[in-house]
């Protein structure tokens, strides 16, 4: 009888010690994921559904950027100059392709159901799952059927990102503006981005497949997190079918007339102009130092090392402008946009000043503005369309913002692939861009922002 007592007590000591061993292994992710939960949760965002919106949009950015790992590739490097330029223009033109289907199409389809918003949602999230799956066979060998697949991934995921802007308002806590909401949104992404990013990289190791596999069981998973958003998003309560009024119809009781971005009111149209200024200075700077830094790497680095030091630059710009717009209080989006605006303005202008003297500094802090306003600047445009336009319209205006601001990009691009590869001529261009947009838009966004912003237009 002693011996079976013993030895049970052995057993059942193993297993409590196995307990605590996994408990504390458990303890570090169990302990960031209470802590992420606090973060997207407070203020109101749990209790208003923002909170779910904000965990989605991360399984989204996680999905996107284990299909851009599959995609990656190095041909770049390998091509000569002139071939680059060839391939990089088509790749301008092939970027087109989704946005030349969400302003006509995908953007009045979705204003025509209103009431299947989470369906359009968890619809996108699966169709970029199937549709890694299909990549996967081809990723390896090159097939035919990785171009148009990898299309239908830009077009889903760019209708998911219509939508989700779109429906921001309907989850807004009372204690959060539209700014701050759209901050946490977007930093939620760019954190699993970077998370998903070795992870896909470590999946990759296994095979070229494998980050297509992970990207399918990440979609799969957001295709059931778009469902389970709360039921206000397809509310009908409070909905109208609307259409956007002109300024003039609005003074005279005229005949309303059809939606467009002209009709929206000054400060949409404003941030818009804005922001497609900032768009093309990123366009052109993305494709203008990547020849430039190719040819001419900077301080005695190699070509790679030079484009990851602008990249790192501009994606820590990126993040910081996320992060201020979250913590940002209560401010109009006008009084931002021209605040970046100027910001731009000037450090482009230095740029072009001081280039020939301090070519890494000025090319690293031009990259780092040029991240930091274009983020601040889309958060209060997207907190401008959700603030003024009718939710009847309201998908329509942000799929036309979203392909006004990708011609610009692509505008801008096609600027900076085309000119010579002289740094100080670059950064003169640079500056020129964001001047245009500052004499089409910053009187008009200082006023508004004096005004606290315009109202929203007259619904028919």
């Amino acid at each position: 009888m002693p011996g079976p007592a013993v030895g049970g007590g052995a057993e059942g000591r193993a297993r409590r010690a196995g307990r605590a061993a996994g408990r504390a292994l458990r303890r570090p992710f169990t302990g960031v994921a209470r802590r992420l939960r606090r973060v997207t949760h407070a203020h109101g965002a749990g209790e208003s559904g923002l909170a779910k919106l904000i965990e989605l949009h991360a399984v989204n950015s996680a999905g996107d950027m284990m299909i851009t790992v599959a995609l990656a590739s190095t041909v770049f490097f390998s091509v000569p100059t002139n071939e680059a330029r060839g391939r990089v223009a088509l790749y301008l033109a092939v970027t087109m392709a989704p946005f030349a289907l969400l302003a006509p199409v995908v953007g009045p389809l979705l204003d025509r159901v209103p009431h299947g918003r989470r369906a359009a949602m968890a619809g996108a999230m699966l169709a970029r799952a199937l549709l890694a799956l299909t990549m996967s066979g081809a990723v390896a060998g090159g097939g035919l059927q990785l171009y148009p697949a990898a299309l239908g991934v830009l077009v889903a995921s760019k209708a998911y990102g219509v939508v989700r802007s779109a429906v921001v308002p309907r989850l807004l806590p009372p204690r959060i503006s539209l700014v701050k909401a759209n901050s946490r949104v977007t930093l939620a992404g760019l954190v699993a981005t970077g998370v998903a990013a070795p992870a896909g990289a470590g999946l990759h190791l296994l095979g070229p497949a494998w980050p297509l596999y992970g990207a399918f069981v990440v979609f799969v998973a957001g295709t059931c997190l778009s469902l389970s958003l709360p039921h206000k998003v397809d509310s009908a309560r409070g909905e109208a079918r609307a259409r956007l009024a002109s300024g003039d119809a609005g003074a005279g009781g005229g005949r309303p007339v059809k939606a467009g971005l002209r009709t929206v009111g000054p400060s949409v149209l404003h941030g818009l102009q804005a922001n497609a200024a900032l768009r093309a200075l990123s366009g052109f700077l993305t494709f203008f130092l990547a020849f430039l830094l190719r040819a001419q790497p900077l301080g005695g680095l190699g070509a790679a090392a030079s484009l990851g030091l602008v990249a790192v630059a501009a994606g820590t710009g990126n993040a910081l402008g996320t992060a201020v717009g979250a913590w940002l209080k209560a401010r109009g989006p006008e009084p931002i946009v021209a605040a970046v605006l100027g910001l731009a303005l000037g450090v482009t202008v230095l740029a072009a000043v001081f280039y020939g003297v301090m070519a890494v500094v000025v090319v690293t802090a031009v990259a780092a503005a040029a991240g930091l306003c274009q983020a601040l600047a889309k958060l209060s445009l997207d907190a401008m369309i959700q603030r003024d336009v009718p939710e009847g319209v309201r998908t329509s205006a942000f799929a036309r913002s979203e392909t006004a601001l990708q011609l610009a990009w692509v505008v801008g691009g096609a600027i900076g692939i085309s000119l010579p590869l002289i740094g100080v001529v670059g950064m003169v261009v640079a500056a020129g861009l964001v001047a245009v947009g500052a004499a089409l838009a910053g009187r008009g966004l200082l006023g508004a922002g004096r005004r606290g912003g315009s109202a929203a237009p007259r619904v028919a």
